[in-house]
């Protein structure tokens, strides 16, 4: 499984592009926060279970307890997601008035910021040791592969490519339509239109996936031999998803320096 040098690079690195590309909105403490839970804090189940290992007895039994529940993309955050919130938010606050991390707004982070962190951080771990764990064979992974079509070569049915087809259609063309030059809408409403039109058609696609391998009997090839229904929901829920919280957690455009978080 990924260890904490992937871990911490991959959203180090994805912190850093959002504080450049967002003048410091994501500031760095976002960064060092999000960068923490997307490593260390679900593993904290593992040092639990290392720890009850050493002590032996029923520490051991107990650790192991705790590891399977802390080690999830939810539990992580239904169990601990509160009182690291509560943490992180006064090390933010601590870190400000020592002068020892800096931030644009001179503003510590608030509770809530620092949950959407500890959620992004959580899923964003979840994207590497799904699928570099376990020699490939995680039952995440072994799913998305299982939507796709392994039997011999796929057949060609004509009504998957008229469905397919007209929905990328759609997806190119509304997109056209709702960026075009002589629109009145600001570029954030187009983006806002654009995001809703992304989600309306990702869920149709997904709606055609399942029918076609759940639904049918026998099951059908969706897309050809393509996992598509795996790939898509598996990046909205650890890619794009962990994303959404960080920009979520920003600092908005207007913000008040001499606002104090809660």
């Amino acid at each position: 499984m990924p260890g904490p040098g992937p871990h911490l690079m991959y959203a180090m690195g994805s912190g850093l592009a959002l504080t450049t590309s967002t003048n410091g909105r994501f500031s760095p403490h976002h960064t060092l926060f999000y960068t923490v839970n997307s490593f260390f804090g679900p593993d904290i189940g593992s040092f639990s279970e290392w720890l009850g290992s050493l002590l032996g007895g029923p520490a051991d039994t107990v650790g192991s307890a705790v590891a399977d529940l802390i080690h999830h993309p939810l539990y992580y955050i239904l169990i601990l997601g509160f009182p690291l919130c509560v943490l992180y938010s006064w090390i933010s606050a601590f870190l400000i008035q020592r002068h020892l991390l800096d931030s644009v707004s001179r503003v510590p982070l608030t509770r809530m910021q620092c949950f959407y962190l500890i959620s992004a951080g959580s899923f964003t771990h979840f994207f590497l040791d799904h699928l570099f764990e376990e020699n490939g064979k995680t039952t995440t992974y072994t799913w998305i592969l299982s939507t796709g079509w392994w039997q011999g070569r796929a057949p060609v049915n004509p009504d998957a490519v008229v469905v397919v087809g007209f929905l990328c259609v759609c997806l190119i063309g509304g997109f056209f339509y709702l960026n075009r030059a002589n629109s009145s809408n600001s570029i954030k409403k187009k983006s806002y239109q654009s995001i809703l039109l992304i989600l309306s058609i990702a869920s149709l696609y997904c709606l055609w996936c399942s029918i076609q391998i759940y639904w049918i009997n026998p099951r059908r090839p969706a897309v050809g031999e393509e996992a598509d229904l795996g790939v898509l929901v598996f990046l909205a829920l650890y890619f794009f998803l962990p994303y959404s919280l960080c920009i979520m957690s920003m600092y908005p455009k207007d913000h008040d320096t001499n606002q104090i978080p809660l």
